[in-house]
């Protein structure tokens, strides 16, 4: 079947889409990329909502906004990971999480059914219903040998560790996000982003800075555990850098450095590359000086698209009955099926439910993730 996969991220730049063909053949499912790409995120939509009303209007566009993008391509069924405005943790423990986009907006500009909010019951069953990311990449490099590590940088960077002692998946800290802050404040909002690292290439790391930033507590907490803007904003800024006078370039570097640090620090092995901050060459120079970096289109997955196409698998997963999350990733109690189904204009026929555990994922027609790769079987 054809699925349409739709997100935004915690950065907020776009609406990513993907559309892929998935089949189940056993215990393998397999992804053929169709397409891919970016929508413009509408402006309108980014202030965050401070009553009710506001709140419930915000979920009502971003579910119009989606169902505009989704409209716009041809498929069986759309996932929509949607765009997370809370994420509430406390104590090691996910106390919630909330992702806004309507699907009923959704289902209504496509005439399509609609799988979405995922994170949900996987928060329910004692997981911190993050990183999904991990049941694509479980499944992804489930055949390599030796160690891997599939990371995505986005607003907030996850990492999933594959090897024979099974797999890990947490965030590992800020991607962008605090990138993304810092030169919306530098700028006064003239930029919302570093493009192409520009200024952070320009500046030195100014190591005081960088000192108080690796104090955070969160990177010494043991996994699973994810994070997020909550924690890591603007007004995180103005605490750590308080009574620092750095400028606008070194700023940029040092939190660039973070970020590659603090990834680094919990890869293994390869480390398979993708989210928008791949798009940002400082950030790929600091971290290949730590790092095995490959970007994921070197194993047919497009970087770009990567969480898009996450979002599909996930939409098939739900669809066929199956469990999308990983617990020993998430620390939920047991696999789980994920999301809520939205009609479209006729009425679901699902197909009979899976009885075949899923283990493996192939992405292409005839190609292995590893037949060409840097670290293929012999």
């Amino acid at each position: 079947m054809r699925v349409i996969g739709l997100i935004s991220g915690t950065s907020m730049d776009a609406i990513d889409v993907a559309v892929a063909e998935l089949s189940l053949d056993g215990p393998t499912v397999h992804l053929e990329p169709v397409e891919h790409a970016e929508h413009p995120f509408p402006e309108e939509l980014r202030r965050p909502p401070n009553s009710a009303a506001e709140l419930c209007a915000l979920d009502t566009g971003l579910g119009r906004a989606f169902g505009d993008v989704a409209r716009r391509y041809r498929g069986d069924l759309v996932a929509s990971l949607g765009q997370t405005v809370h994420h509430e943790v406390a104590d090691g423990r996910c106390l919630g999480t909330l992702q806004l986009g309507q699907p009923a907006w959704i289902a209504e500009a496509t005439g399509l059914p609609v799988v979405s909010d995922f994170r949900a019951r996987d928060v329910a069953a004692g997981g911190h219903g993050a990183p999904l990311a991990s049941t694509l990449d479980a499944l992804w490099l489930a055949e390599l040998d030796g160690p891997a590590t599939a990371l995505n940088i986005g607003g907030i960077a996850n990492v999933t560790r594959v090897s024979p002692g099974g797999v890990v998946a947490y965030d590992t800290g800020p991607g962008n996000a605090l990138m993304d802050a810092a030169m919306t404040v530098l700028t006064g909002g003239l930029r919302t982003r570093d493009t192409d690292g520009e200024f952070a290439r320009r500046g030195r790391v100014h190591d005081e800075l960088l000192d108080r930033l690796l104090a955070d507590p969160y990177y010494a907490l043991p996994a699973p555990k994810s994070t997020g803007k909550e924690h890591f904003n603007r007004s995180y800024l103005d605490r750590v850098a308080g009574g620092l006078t750095i400028q606008a370039e070194d700023f940029l570097a040092t939190l660039t450095e973070l970020t590659a640090r603090t990834v680094a620090a919990e890869c293994e092995g390869v480390v398979i590359g993708s989210g928008g901050g791949m798009r940002n060459p400082a950030l790929v120079e600091s971290l290949r000086r730590h790092v095995d970096l490959r970007p994921s289109d070197e194993f047919g997955l497009p970087a770009d698209g990567k969480e898009a196409y996450l979002a599909a698998l996930l939409g098939f997963l739900t669809w066929h009955g199956l469990p999308a999350n990983v617990p020993s990733a998430t620390g939920a109690a047991g696999p789980r099926p994920l999301g809520s189904i939205t009609p479209g204009r006729v009425p679901p026929r699902l197909p009979e439910p899976a009885v075949t555990a899923v283990r493996g994922l192939r992405i292409g027609r005839h190609r292995r993730p590893w037949d060409g790769g840097p670290r293929a079987r012999t």
